[in-house]
């Protein structure tokens, strides 16, 4: 996807939070407190957090106090924000030197986790990858329909186990199916887990062993699947699932329907845990890599 289509598509999904950080709309301002104290209620409701805003409004008011808002201004922001959402590979998976690479996706009901595996999906078979989906929700007949249907579409097969099924066995039986077939990549899906059931992030944490113990090194990525529009409270997710099973990336959902898009950098300053992918919308090609100089730009209206 080019460049321009690609911010473009950014700027469309990010329009809410831009909204809120519209800072062209204070231009010729003069900084001060007033202004800080406006500056610093809008970034805390788009959720970039209290320790990245505060960072952010004492280096305003350190280069710019008693000056006017301006175009100088606005850029000081953005590299501000760039500067806390730096990582050294953004929006990049790891991958396995041998096949498979696995990837174990977690995430609660609702976060939209099935539908961000089966864009997942089609990104890496657009990138030539051959695919095998493992669906170990085995609570909701639905979660493995639904995920059946995707596979298909990505031209990916799919092991399921019957409904109540232990979801570990499942993980088993695509474990070894994956070492036969020899396929590039094999994506583990799991239950929705609401992060305070204790006996179910064990579930989980028993699904991750039996993965390390079929394919030394694996996974090769733990994808936590967040929905942007819970703010906070998906960072208090974020928080529970990397103690229980070592997340390595986020997937962000939802981006186009809330005006907190800056919890991407509250997510990168509290826990240190990489964005990997944001959804933007509905489409199939709404999920993409994460790019921090991308993302910021499309936070402020040009």
């Amino acid at each position: 996807m080019a460049i321009k289509d690609l911010l473009g598509r950014l700027r469309k999904g990010l329009s809410k939070t831009a909204q809120l950080l519209n800072i062209r709309s204070w231009f010729n301002r003069k900084v001060d407190q007033s202004f800080l104290d406006e500056l610093e209620s809008r970034l805390i409701q788009a959720d970039v957090g209290v320790k990245a805003t505060q960072r952010i409004i004492d280096r305003v008011r350190e280069a710019y106090g008693d000056k006017t808002v301006d175009e100088d201004l606005l850029q000081f922001v953005k590299g501000e924000l760039k500067a806390l959402l730096k990582d050294p590979r953004p929006g990049t998976l790891a991958v396995s030197p041998t096949r498979p690479t696995v990837y174990l996706i977690a995430g609660v009901n609702g976060s939209g986790k099935t539908t961000s595996i089966a864009k997942l999906s089609q990104h890496l078979k657009d990138e030539g990858k051959t695919l095998l989906l493992a669906a170990c929700d085995t609570f909701r007949a639905a979660a493995a329909d639904q995920l059946s249907v995707w596979a298909t579409r990505a031209g990916a097969d799919l092991v399921r186990g019957a409904q109540g099924a232990d979801p570990a066995s499942v993980a088993h039986d695509a474990c070894d199916r994956a070492l036969a077939r020899n396929v590039d990549v094999l994506i583990v899906d799991t239950a929705g887990r609401l992060h305070t059931q204790t006996h179910l992030m064990r579930e989980l944490e028993k699904v991750r062993s039996v993965i390390q113990r079929k394919i030394p090194g694996a996974p090769h990525e733990v994808l936590l699947v967040l929905d942007a529009t819970n703010g906070q409270n998906a960072i208090r997710q974020a928080e529970v699932f990397t103690k229980s099973i070592g997340c390595t990336g986020v997937i962000l959902t939802k981006l186009d329907g809330t005006a907190k898009g800056g919890v991407v950098v509250a997510i990168r300053q509290t826990i240190d845990l990489p964005v990997k992918f944001i959804g933007v919308g509905e489409g199939i090609e709404d999920l993409q890599a994460f790019d921090p100089d991308t993302f910021v730009e499309s936070l402020f209206i040009a």
